[in-house]
């Protein structure tokens, strides 16, 4: 059986319940009006409107923070190749808490893009406008 459908009857005329009011998220969408999300098609936290700096909650916008973010790390990991060839490890043991500080938001750019592409995939299905709030 395929991976897709473990799970799920095999019968031709199945289709999938629609999630409980209780389940979903209410936002206002792009177009105005007050739409359901379940939690994985919201994706990623958008703004509430009272804080000043907007955050990056688009497909694009989440990955292009997370090349950012990784080509900052590329850079780091070449200067402990620097260091090993000129034999200046002293050097790592004064900067090393600076490589485990990437790692957070290394991994947490490329989760959020992930999820929130997973989100769009799922709205398309649904035919959902991109919620605002």
């Amino acid at each position: 059986m395929a991976r897709r459908s473990e799970g799920v009857p095999q019968d031709p005329g199945y289709v999938p319940s629609a999630p409980s009011d209780d389940q979903l998220i209410h936002r206002h969408a792009e177009n105005g009006e007050i739409v359901g999300y379940t939690p994985a098609e919201y994706g990623v936290r958008k703004d509430d409107g009272l804080s000043v700096v907007k955050p990056v909650n688009s497909s694009a916008g989440l990955l292009v923070l997370a090349v950012l973010i990784s080509l900052a790390f590329g850079g780091m990991l070449y200067g402990i190749v620097q260091m090993a060839l000129t034999d200046q490890w002293h050097i790592l043991g004064e900067i090393w808490w600076m490589y485990l500080l990437i790692l957070f938001p290394l991994f947490a750019g490329w989760s959020s893009y992930f999820k929130e592409r997973k989100a769009e995939k799922l709205r398309k299905s649904r035919n959902l406008p991109r919620p605002v709030e």
